[in-house]
């Protein structure tokens, strides 16, 4: 086998640059690799193309785009060599998934929804099973609100979304109750259920938990640089303040950077600083 340089590429010469480089006069390494081997590899490169599609930057979008499907080619390179299936056996499973979920555009009209849809193929005949089809492998977040969902459109569902803020409220107390009893592994089961609570009202908010929680990590970044940035100015490093020379400094972060009401006066937080 061999393969053929170009100027220019098109898809057949990606399917066929994979089977040269898993072949015996490509590459040992691509060669001796399995699905468990590259699995966390899918997993990356998906998360680096979302990151892209969040940034809006469609250059860069369409190199992510090609190391994801690199990926759909190599994992599917491996069952062709051990003549299990081909490319077009995956695109004609596709294609029939989606022929037969979209009944109103290739067959008859029908009142039942997607999720309907894809319970009859699975065969999912209870809540509970079809609770128990979703990915255990997506981010936990993701997963428990997909959970919900599906426990949502049986009627197993919080009236109000101030039921689920008391939820929140009744775990962090059972969270507390645990912390005070020195009770590890009921703390374990008492963040989970605080977690979840949390998920829930953000479902009932119609709010993306992952998307909430990133942005509180973004948030948290700019506040960090600030602080350290401001203790610099002063001739400090982080390490050097005190808890609440920190605090005041964050809290000026909160009305500088997002326009919050700060706690103290600023010149109090350098004050702090200089009689440190």
């Amino acid at each position: 086998m061999k393969f053929e340089c170009k100027d220019q590429y098109d898809l057949s010469d990606f399917i066929a640059l994979i089977d040269f480089l898993r072949s015996e006069n490509g590459c040992p390494w691509d060669r001796v690799q399995t699905h468990e081997s590259i699995r966390r590899n899918l997993l990356e490169e998906a998360c680096e193309l979302a990151e892209t599609i969040d940034q809006g930057d469609t250059g860069h979008m369409e190199e992510e785009l090609g190391d994801v499907l690199m990926q759909v080619l190599f994992h599917t390179s491996i069952e062709a060599q051990a003549g299990h299936f081909t490319l077009d056996d995956v695109a004609d499973r596709a294609c029939k998934k989606l022929v037969s979920r979209h009944p109103n555009v290739f067959g008859e009209k029908t009142d039942r929804d997607w999720d309907q849809l894809k319970r009859e193929e699975r065969g999912e005949e209870t809540v509970a099973s079809s609770m128990d089809s979703v990915a255990r492998t997506l981010p936990a977040l993701w997963r428990a609100e997909k959970l919900q969902k599906k426990a949502a459109r049986a009627g197993f569902d919080w009236p109000d979304v101030h039921d689920a803020l008391d939820k929140i409220e009744e775990e962090a107390r059972e969270l507390r109750e645990g912390i005070d009893a020195g009770d590890r592994d009921n703390m374990i089961e008492e963040v989970g259920d605080l977690i979840f609570a949390a998920v829930d009202a953000a479902r009932m908010c119609g709010i993306d938990p992952e998307e909430a929680v990133h942005r509180t990590c973004e948030k948290s970044i700019r506040r960090m640089t600030y602080v350290e940035q401001a203790a610099a100015r002063e001739g400090k490093r982080l390490e050097d303040l005190t808890l609440s020379q920190m605090e005041a400094l964050h809290q000026q972060a909160r009305h500088d950077l997002e326009g919050k009401t700060p706690v103290y006066d600023k010149l109090e937080y350098f004050s702090a600083l200089e009689q440190k």
